[in-house]
């Protein structure tokens, strides 16, 4: 027998053996239809009363091989068909079948952006905007330095450094220059000039520098220094529902803290001491307000503000009462 047809009966005894009963039955009767071709049981039906020591015809001829090779590839197309229709593969991120839907059904969700607190990047005075990827980390983590009873210049290297691990030096000098640069509070800067290109397109230095003035301002936009003799410290963060509104002020004959908030979706509020809490709720957005007493004098408190419906952490103030008679 020709060395290519031993090779496909040998391929389709493997496909014969592998298959279940019923691909086993297709694939007979595919096996039908090639010229007329039968089965082996009737082959065996048919020559029962034959002699044995008749030959038994070839049951492939050399000239059917192409014919039968396009069948056989049929076969295995249409097994693979069936295969992928109940067993469809998954993206890579997927660990089970989903159906997504075919459309969202609020478009306005779409129009906003995926973290609660990053819209306030757009008040910073920033040559090129941060990723907001960047800006979440960077203000997480100032957030977490706010109570650390350390210089401003430390407090930005360690917001700073978890963005470059392996630079503490240059981050140090570069610390250095952000603190003595004129640009001293947030609330007065003016616009820098924008330039072309991303923070990405920017040289390791040029992006340790544009993170460290950015954290500066992010943590002059958290911590809220309350002086006795003023009447009203306040404060704005824009959120992807709205602006956030903080009035503060120091009752020091009272020894209490005095805090309102505007909210722009409701939301509650959490001002925490020591060993003492105050908590307000709203169900509404608007005005909130709350009190802390037995304040003490330098001492550092945290304000935290959390909106519902909005997938984010509650976003975290500084509040300390001062008293600049008393310091002159």
């Amino acid at each position: 027998m020709n060395s290519d047809t031993e090779s496909l009966q040998n391929q389709l005894l493997a496909w014969l053996l592998a298959d279940n009963a019923s691909t086993e039955e297709d694939f007979l009767v595919e096996c039908e239809e090639i010229n007329g071709a039968q089965t082996y049981e009737d082959r065996t039906a048919s020559t029962s009363g034959a002699s044995e020591s008749e030959p038994m015809p070839d049951p492939f001829q050399l000239g059917e091989i192409p014919t039968v090779q396009t069948r056989f590839q049929a076969v295995i197309k249409r097994r693979l068909q069936n295969q992928i229709q109940h067993n469809p593969p998954l993206f890579p991120w997927e660990t089970q079948l989903i159906d997504y839907p075919d459309y969202v059904d609020t478009p306005s969700m779409s129009l906003v952006p995926a973290w609660g607190w990053a819209p306030q990047q757009s008040k910073l005075s920033l040559p090129i905007p941060m990723p907001e990827k960047i800006f979440q980390q960077l203000l997480t983590r100032c957030q977490e330095l706010l109570t650390f009873p350390v210089p401003l210049g430390a407090k930005l290297v360690g917001a700073v450094e978890i963005l470059f691990p392996n630079e503490p030096q240059t981050l140090n000098d570069l610390a250095a220059m952000v603190l003595r640069s004129p640009l001293r509070s947030a609330n007065t800067l003016e616009k820098s000039t924008r330039v072309e290109g991303s923070y990405s397109d920017l040289q390791p230095r040029q992006q340790m520098a544009l993170s460290l003035l950015a954290a500066k301002q992010v943590l002059e936009n958290l911590i809220l220094s309350v002086d006795a003799a003023e009447e009203v410290v306040e404060k704005q963060w824009l959120t992807q529902l709205g602006t956030l509104t903080l009035r503060v002020k120091y009752l020091q004959a009272s020894d209490k803290l005095w805090v309102e908030a505007e909210l722009p979706h409701p939301g509650n509020l959490k001002l925490t001491g020591d060993s003492s809490q105050a908590i307000a709720e709203s169900s509404n957005k608007g005005i909130v307000s709350l009190e802390l007493n037995s304040v003490q004098q330098g001492a550092t408190y945290t304000l935290a503000v959390d909106l519902q419906d909005m997938d984010s952490q509650p976003l975290t103030f500084a509040i300390i009462p001062t008293s600049s008679s008393e310091l002159s």
